[in-house]
């Protein structure tokens, strides 16, 4: 089964909130990046949930055949980084969100609340 990047970023912003994370954003990055088309990003309450959003998100994925590149922070577990190409997956505690503010980086993106649109 294949997926284009917004259903991909969609399947994502699905398992993060069953892990219950909050405030999801889908930033569209097709053109204001050649890197990659999406990132989602979720805000956890603390170490164990953000690191249980990203098993949930690699699980269903691995699930349907989606390789993940590249991992990166999930020791730490204060920003969580799962790159799937076509889709980057930030996955913060709450102080490293605002600090970071990467929808304020990025702001020439277009966002979508997944929250809001559930």
């Amino acid at each position: 089964m294949t997926f284009d990047s917004k259903e991909l970023a969609l399947l994502i912003a699905e398992s993060a909130a069953a892990k219950k994370a909050r405030d999801i954003m889908l930033l569209n990055m097709e053109k204001v990046s050649p890197v990659t088309d999406y990132f989602v990003i979720a805000t956890c309450n603390n170490k164990i949930q953000a690191q249980a959003v990203a098993d949930e998100i690699e699980d269903n994925l691995n699930n349907l055949g989606i390789e993940l590149l590249r991992k990166e922070g999930y020791r730490e577990g204060s920003w969580i980084l799962l790159d799937y190409s076509d889709v980057v997956v930030h996955i913060f505690l709450e102080e490293e969100r605002k600090y970071y503010d990467l929808e304020r980086l990025w702001r020439d993106a277009e966002s979508i609340s997944y929250t809001n649109n559930l």
